[in-house]
């Protein structure tokens, strides 16, 4: 399959010498969600200005569903939606013109119905006549969707999209944008909230110090870089770990109550049952047993902190 986005070797260089982006290079595939991480200051909202066209890239190519962002603009501008963090909009126009002159900024002819549609999707029709300034934080940024969708383009960036936006509402909002990937709108948003990646996203892309550290589907990199963590419920409180448990680097947790054990989760030993066997012999008991796979958080910060002490 082609990538509908194909980036390469592109750096970003400051005058004042800072190096924004250095040497990223990453193919997104038609209608996928690609969630793109990192802490601030990483390079994730440099990384979209320059594909979107803001930002003028020191060296490299990006390539909008074949056309070249430098030597032609406007087509593979064309081809983008962007909905930035910042909530931009005139605050006493009405939903439905904010949008419909979004469309009209690329040139495309008015179309009621596919406004009616993009509101619709977006649960905004019923406030088409309403004033923007009217609107909450969360529904601003629904307009601010639906004015990148307004010029029917091919990619959707999100940049924090969820940023200001409640739990609730947060998720609704996912729920949309798996919709709008069912209507074959490739997504990429960048997020603070590894929740948000954990649950939308088919890959993942980690960016530190303006480096692509990693790209991997989601359930690929949690399986290949995972851990799991073992909860031993026991039936009496532990003043200390046992002599006899350090083969299994176990410690302490609930006041005592419980044993926990980490282990990796793609190993083909995990030292569970021998563990097991070595509690019965110390004459330890347990009531309950419970396993948790390490989050996408865990991975994330793992990630981070290693390469950020790399020598």
């Amino acid at each position: 399959m082609t990538p509908i986005l194909s980036i390469r070797d592109v750096s970003k260089r400051y005058a004042s010498g800072q190096e924004a982006l250095k040497n990223v290079s990453l193919d997104i595939m038609p209608g996928e969600i690609f969630a793109l991480l990192g802490p601030n200051g990483a390079g994730k909202t440099t990384l979209i200005n320059i594909i979107c066209g803001i930002v003028t890239l020191s060296s490299g190519t990006v390539t909008v569903a074949g056309a070249d962002m430098v030597r032609n603009y406007r087509t593979a501008r064309s081809r983008i939606g962007l909905v930035p963090q910042e909530l931009l909009t005139d605050a006493f126009e009405t939903v439905a013109s904010t949008v419909r002159f979004s469309r009209g900024l690329f040139g495309k002819k008015q179309d009621r119905a596919f406004l009616e549609k993009t509101l619709r999707q977006l649960t905004l029709l019923d406030k088409r006549n309403t004033i923007m300034r009217e609107l909450s934080g969360g529904m601003k940024r629904r307009v601010m969707i639906a004015k990148a969708l307004a010029h029917e383009p091919e990619i959707l960036f999100l940049d924090e999209p969820s940023a200001g936006v409640d739990v609730e509402l947060r998720r609704d909002m996912w729920q949309q944008i798996r919709t709008l990937r069912e209507s074959g709108v490739t997504v990429i948003l960048t997020t603070h909230y590894i929740e948000e990646a954990e649950m939308m996203a088919d890959r993942v892309g980690v960016i530190n110090n303006g480096e692509l550290i990693l790209v991997e589907e989601k359930n690929a990199l949690m399986k290949k870089l995972g851990r799991k963590q073992l909860t031993i419920k026991l039936a009496q409180p532990l003043d200390a770990v046992p002599d006899g448990l350090e083969e299994w680097n176990v410690r302490l947790a609930d006041h005592g109550g419980q044993l926990v054990y980490e282990f990796d989760a793609k190993a083909e030993r995990t030292g569970i049952p021998t563990l097991l066997a070595k509690m019965r012999d110390l004459d330890i008991g347990f009531t309950d047993l419970d396993t948790e796979q390490s989050s996408l958080e865990d991975i994330f910060v793992s990630l981070v902190t290693h390469k950020a002490v790399e020598p």
